[in-house]
Parts: C-alpha cells; sequence; structure tokens
C-alpha cells in the first residue's frame, strides 16, 4: 500500500488536536472529582478550625472571628486585667471554672486561657443565647464603681468578668465558653482544635 496520497501534517495535525480535547474533557471529569474532596462551606461551619492571626489586636481590643456560625472573641487583655480578674472572685458564680463544659482543661485556670494576655471566648450568653457587649472600661456609670471590666448581655442584664466568668445573681447559669483551641505560631490561633486533635 502507497503512502504517496497521505498528507502527514494534517494527520499530525489531527493527532495533536484529538489529544487536546482529550486532555480538556479530561480535566472538565477530574476537576469536579478533586473538588468534591474539598470540605464544602457547610462542612467548614460544621467543625472546619479557624486561623487567626493576632498579631495586630493592639492590647483592650477585641477581634470576632466565626467558628461553627458562632461569634468567637480573642481579646488582648493588658497585664492590669489580669492582675484585676481576682478581685471579682467573692463576686462570681464559678470562679474556678470547675464547670468541664465550659473550657478545655488548659484554659481551666484563674485567667481561662492559654496565655494570660489573649482570650478566646464564644460570644453567646449561656443564659438564652443573645451576644453580649464588650464592657472593658473601669467603673462606667451604668455599671457601678466595682465594673473592672467584662460582658454585659444587653437582653437580660447578664454580667461577666474579662475572663468570662459570670457574676452571681444575675440570668446566665455559667461561664462563657472557651473553645477549643491551640497556638500554631506565637501569632496565629487556630480556633476549634487543639493539642489532642487527630
Amino acid at each position: 500500500m502507497s503512502n504517496d496520497g497521505v498528507d502527514h501534517g494534517k494527520r499530525r495535525f489531527l493527532t495533536a488536536a484529538t489529544s487536546v480535547v482529550g486532555a480538556v474533557g479530561a480535566g472538565f471529569v477530574a476537576v469536579p472529582f478533586v473538588a468534591s474532596w474539598m470540605p464544602s462551606e457547610r462542612a467548614k461551619n460544621a467543625g472546619a478550625p479557624v486561623e487567626v492571626d493576632i498579631s495586630k489586636i493592639d492590647e483592650g481590643r477585641k477581634l470576632t472571628v466565626e467558628w461553627q456560625s458562632k461569634p468567637v472573641w480573642i481579646i488582648r487583655r493588658s497585664e492590669e486585667t489580669v492582675a484585676n480578674l481576682a478581685k471579682n472572685d467573692d463576686r462570681l458564680r464559678d470562679p474556678n471554672s470547675e464547670n468541664p463544659d465550659q473550657q478545655p482543661s488548659y484554659a481551666q485556670n484563674h485567667h481561662r486561657s492559654i496565655k494570660p494576655e489573649i482570650l478566646v471566648l464564644v460570644g453567646i450568653c449561656t443564659h438564652l443565647g443573645c451576644s453580649p457587649t464588650y464592657r472593658p472600661e473601669l467603673a462606667p456609670e451604668d455599671l457601678g464603681e466595682d465594673w473592672l471590666g467584662g460582658f454585659f448581655c444587653p437582653c437580660h442584664s447578664s454580667r461577666f468578668d474579662m475572663a468570662g466568668r459570670v457574676f452571681q445573681g444575675v440570668p446566665a447559669p455559667t461561664n462563657l465558653v472557651v473553645p477549643k483551641h491551640k497556638y500554631v505560631s506565637d501569632n496565629v490561633i487556630l480556633v476549634g482544635e487543639d493539642e489532642g486533635a487527630a
């Protein structure tokens, strides 16, 4: 059989074009398949950890991030604020955070945190789920002379100190929740995962 009438350039073009179309088709099949391995937004909201850069939080400031569809507050406390925590103990319902559901074991301390200056809390009142306001000022007129900073729930007047510990005589039954978290570096926190996570 003779190859005299065959256009080798056209054959190479058709072979290359067929290969390109086949590769593009394989890509269209592979992308959704690979994408299905990635967690959906719904899955992320269901519990995927959230990485937070805390390097730009000034002393006394609060940063809010979302984890599991809840507001999580990260606050940089001053040395004075941490020192003032003990002054509230006799007015608190659970000053030693003895309820294990309120925080991981590594935050069951006087300042309820891994590092004394960095507080991590779920910003939901333990009474009926309102979001308390951050009131870091000392002795404001509306909260009284003995107010040393903390959180005030406008829904039913529950009060929490600067460690999220609930005061006596308010509707909220327990301290604000400290979510599990860990330090990835000095300036990065991973909310939703701790050292015990696999």
